[in-house]
């Protein structure tokens, strides 16, 4: 009894305890940069509004921004308390927005708060702003989920899974891709799309067509911490692929008459091998891919043939592998900046070799390394039916 009592003395019980009518909860949050200053946004949930028992109703908004200015990232978060009756709370962060002029000077001190700061979790999303500041895509209003972070999320996260030429970033992969020797960063972008004034209000989500939306729109292209530069919808369709990111996604091909065959991607893997040949790198690149048939607008199309078969896996293999070539080529000439990590397969290959490539690697060996890639595409099914009805109709 004696020894329980001494042990007893040193709990302290709930000493940090926070009650969560004294915290403002913040779901999404986004960084611009204003001169020389640092511009805070931060997406809070109204309770209130978004509880069961009031349906969301009271004609407010589901949530509240806050925004303030200041020298440092740290100071405009605590400058909020300004405004805001309660104290930010981060533990609940989705979806983090940073400034597409912002990553362009250098994103190093805004990802050193978000991973020092011991409330913020690492399973959040980052992404940056497309040609619109980070504080206006939180301000816009969305429809199928009420709270417009909740939308941010698990629309790209639907997205990567569904759709290939967007893709899923947390801080600590971010992170691990900037100190490491070999690979630089790649985020997804987004942007507002329609009326961005109009989407700030409620009107926006009383339409059935809302007049502004959110839309994730390419991949943005870093050097370290830099934007430099973006993908597009293919080239980042190819660099998903390379990444072995494709879950699954759609694709189409031309008929040898009229009309395109849309071949859907149900498994997807790829093997990225580096190699040191005579003193000069390689990288080797094998994609293996499963799909089925998901459409069909030729009408002289005979699924039922094993040529035909052949003959559309050919040539839905040579089109993912041009799109994988064309963003490998935009990396190399226009960006020289190795966002595939061919760097890291070389010194996993050959630890000793890559002592002297780093040192020059993405202005000197990355932009002629050269890549040698191979798509094995295999049909697995063609739907319901084998021929199409549409000949049938002519």
């Amino acid at each position: 009894m004696f020894i329980s009592l001494v042990w007893v003395s040193f709990l302290t019980g709930c000493w940090n305890r926070k009650e969560m009518n004294e915290l403002a909860i913040v779901l999404a949050a986004g960084i611009d940069k204003v001169d020389d200053r640092y511009r805070f946004s931060a997406q809070v949930v109204d309770p209130g509004q978004v509880s069961s028992r009031k349906g969301g109703g009271g004609g407010r908004a589901p949530a509240t921004l806050y925004t303030e200015e200041a020298d440092t990232i740290f100071e405009a978060v605590r400058k909020i308390t300004r405004i805001s009756p309660r104290k930010l709370y981060f533990s609940h962060l989705r979806i983090f927005v940073i400034d597409e002029s912002l990553a362009k000077e250098g994103m190093a001190e805004v990802l050193d708060f978000l991973n020092r700061d011991h409330e913020i979790r690492s399973d959040f999303y980052i992404v940056v702003s497309k040609g619109v500041k980070a504080e206006d895509t939180l301000k816009i209003l969305t429809a199928v989920e009420t709270i417009p972070a909740n939308q941010l999320f698990s629309s790209l996260d639907a997205s990567e899974r569904n759709w290939s030429p967007s893709m899923t970033v947390t801080i600590d992969s971010l992170i691990d891709d900037l100190i490491s020797d070999g690979k630089n960063p790649v985020l997804t972008g987004l942007r507002v799309v329609g009326e961005l004034e109009t989407g700030k209000s409620k009107r926006n989500v009383e339409n059935i067509d809302p007049p502004g939306r959110l839309r994730y729109s390419g991949l943005a292209v870093f050097k370290k911490d830099r934007l430099i530069g973006w993908l597009n919808e293919d080239e980042s369709r190819g660099y998903n692929f390379i990444m072995d990111n494709v879950k699954s996604s759609v694709g189409n091909v031309t008929c040898p008459g009229e009309g395109k065959v849309i071949g859907e991607v149900i498994r997807a893997n790829t093997v990225v091998k580096g190699m040191v040949y005579r003193g000069r790198p390689q990288v080797n690149i094998n994609v293996r891919i499963e799909g089925n048939v998901g459409e069909v607008e030729c009408a002289t199309l005979d699924l039922t043939k094993k040529d035909t078969i052949r003959e559309l896996e050919k040539k839905m293999g040579k089109k993912i592998g041009k799109s994988m070539e064309s963003v490998i080529e935009k990396a190399q000439n226009s960006y020289k900046s190795d966002i595939f990590g061919f760097g890291k397969a070389i010194r996993r290959s050959n630890p000793k070799a890559w002592k002297t490539l780093k040192k020059g690697w993405d202005e000197e060996y990355f932009t002629d390394l050269r890549v040698t890639i191979n798509v094995d595409y295999k049909i697995r099914g063609t739907g319901t039916m084998g021929k199409s009805f549409l000949n049938e109709m002519k």
